[in-house]
């Protein structure tokens, strides 16, 4: 599979089935975090593999109504950073852009390995951190739930949930998200 190809077929599944986290599974989507681009190389980026019943059970209590789909998961990577761990340069701190590259690394790489990784913001920072003894001076910046695409609709799914499963939800368009040689600001000419 390209890396163009795992663009194209990554979906956000929420019907999952079991998959076995192998120690495999665990040191390549590890590994290709390693490689993502860094400012300076820092590296920022903490990632917490839960995949044990008793601590993904212990999870579950994070997340929020709407992902309640996700008590499926064979897996959720819990993607932590340090906002002093990375460049801070005047008002820019790279830190979350350095992990967004480093996570959408390990979710192109567990498309290619045949599973769904669907990053969510729905559950509780504080909750998270309690549950796995993240420190305050880390932040939790998001979930990703892994599984295998199950081909039945999970029954926990709202009716607007079942219908993103079947088909992919819209995209916007290359000209709302590509500017050229200036920023257009929608709705005004020129």
């Amino acid at each position: 599979m390209t890396v163009k190809q795992a663009i194209e077929t990554r979906r956000a599944y929420r019907s999952l089935e079991p998959v076995e986290i192998t120690p495999e599974i665990l040191e390549e989507l590890g590994k290709v975090a390693r490689l993502s681009p860094s400012c300076f190389n820092n590296q920022p980026w903490r990632y917490v593999f839960v995949y044990e019943p008793d601590a993904l059970r212990a999870m579950h209590e994070a997340l929020s109504r709407g992902n309640a789909w996700a008590t499926k998961a064979s897996m959720i990577i819990v993607v932590t950073a340090k906002r002093d761990a990375d460049c801070v340069i005047k008002d820019r701190a790279y830190y979350a852009f350095d992990t967004g590259m480093a996570t959408a690394f390990i979710i192109l790489r567990a498309t290619e390995m045949g599973l769904v990784a669907h990053p969510i913001a729905g559950y509780s920072p504080r909750k998270t951190r309690e549950i796995l003894g993240i420190p305050d001076d880390v932040d939790v910046l998001a979930l990703v739930i892994v599984g295998k695409k199950s081909e039945e609709i999970n029954e926990l799914l709202s009716e607007d949930q079942a219908k993103k499963e079947k088909q992919r939800p819209e995209r916007l368009g290359l000209d709302k998200i590509i500017h050229q040689n200036r920023f257009k600001v929608e709705g005004q000419g020129g």
